[in-house]
């Protein structure tokens, strides 16, 4: 079974650039303390890193 990822949105979007703002709606999280589920995958993770001060990341 894929590794799963926890993504919470932690910190506001008040003030972050565009590209930012994207990644983290291409994530899926639109308020902050929202959480969604993702499979660990390259190109989750690379998104994760993009915005890592925004956001908290739990092994599921």
């Amino acid at each position: 079974m894929a590794n799963k990822l926890e993504v919470t949105l932690t910190r506001s979007l008040i003030g972050r650039p565009e590209t930012q703002r994207k990644t983290v709606e291409a994530l899926g999280l639109k308020k902050i303390r929202q959480t969604v589920v993702h499979d660990d995958t390259p190109a989750i993770r690379g998104m994760v890193n993009k915005v890592s001060h925004l956001v908290t990341v739990k092994e599921a």
